[in-house]
């Protein structure tokens, strides 16, 4: 996935507000602004938008922002415990790199806003932390928290440090640069293009101890069914999804009804329905999204439309940004979904 803004679940608020309480923030300026209650904070059902944990991350900053290394601290606060069942499909995995495979298939169950890009060369894993479309004010702080939680669960998943190769940073050297170096076991490059962990082929084919073949079945069904879960849609949300696949019929959304449009036909105002998606734990975008993931699947499937026409029917300017969306939505591209559907005459 290339978005940080998809549903998730309470847990990483939790974390992050136990951590401020802790070190002697006030436990409910936290929350503010967020709808959600410290007693939330324990429920495995409750769900979040990604905004909501970035107020909580705006606050915290608010609260702690002058401690050291305070993103670096905070991600070392992660533990796999924190991912419930996805994380323990990771310790269940037979290697650690089939545990990053798996990590990444299910990006979705995850807490990140640095979204990883990971390739293989030259007998080594090259994990790019992404971090363009992070706001600016808290950027740094998500970079060096979702960083340090991933290692932090890389070591908890061998059971020892593990071995980074390489680390490279896209900010500048902070002050507390050798406290890094001391957790990664590395010099890391500041003021680089781009953050990276690079992590050997050896590294990645070590066992982890808990493999488990069936108990890691058992795990990747609740994933599966968990970000169903998550996707499915009741309510107010039900409603927008529903009028947008209404409302475009076979011709697609050629031109998208804005928020306070749809707000419109449902009888209430833009105001009242963003909050209530938000506290479903959605947004208009995210539903609009899903209504065009569905409309592109079957057109691709059913029809012998373009490539090009199927963007400008679901309101895209031309087919670029569409092929980006539905990379990121089914991670493979419209004409290799189409070919393995084997669809009727298409026109090129």
């Amino acid at each position: 996935m290339d978005t940080w803004d998809f549903p998730r679940g309470v847990a990483s608020v939790a974390v992050m507000h136990r951590f401020a309480v802790e070190h002697g923030a006030d436990a409910t300026s936290i929350l503010a602004g967020t709808s959600l209650s410290v007693a939330d904070l324990d429920s495995a059902d409750r769900q979040v938008e990604a905004r909501t944990e970035l107020l909580v991350v705006r606050n915290l900053l608010r609260a702690l922002g002058t401690r050291a290394a305070l993103g670096i601290e905070v991600g070392r606060s992660y533990r796999i415990s924190a991912f419930g069942i996805y994380g323990y499909a990771w310790i269940t995995s037979p290697t650690l790199g089939e545990a990053i495979s798996l990590a990444l298939s299910y990006f979705q169950l995850s807490f990140a806003f640095c979204t990883p890009v990971v390739e293989f060369h030259d007998q080594q894993m090259v994990a790019r932390i992404r971090h363009d479309r992070i706001p600016a004010d808290v950027q740094q702080f998500l970079v060096e928290r979702d960083t340090f939680a991933m290692h932090r669960v890389l070591d908890d998943l061998l059971g020892r440090p593990v071995d980074i190769r390489q680390a490279r940073f896209a900010f500048p050297e902070p002050d507390y640069g050798d406290r890094i170096a001391a957790i990664l076991g590395v010099d890391p490059r500041y003021g680089q293009a781009e953050t990276s962990i690079t992590i050997t082929a050896e590294t990645l084919n070590q066992p982890l101890p808990q493999a488990n073949q069936a108990t890691l079945a058992l795990c990747l069904a609740q994933c599966r069914e968990l970000i169903d879960r998550r996707t499915a849609r009741t309510g107010i949300a039900a409603e927008v999804r529903d009028h947008l696949l209404a409302g475009a019929g076979a011709t697609g959304i050629a031109i998208p009804p804005s928020l306070d449009a749809v707000a419109h036909e449902l009888g209430t105002t833009g105001r009242t329905l963003r909050r209530h998606l938000a506290t479903d734990g959605t947004s208009y975008r995210i539903l609009l999204d899903e209504a065009r993931r569905g409309l592109a699947e079957d057109m691709l499937t059913a029809t012998a439309l373009s490539v090009e026409e199927i963007a400008v029917r679901l309101g895209y300017t031309e087919a670029g940004p569409f092929i980006r969306a539905f990379k990121r939505w089914t991670a493979t591209t419209p004409a290799a979904y189409r070919r393995s559907r084997g669809p009727a005459t298409t026109r090129y």
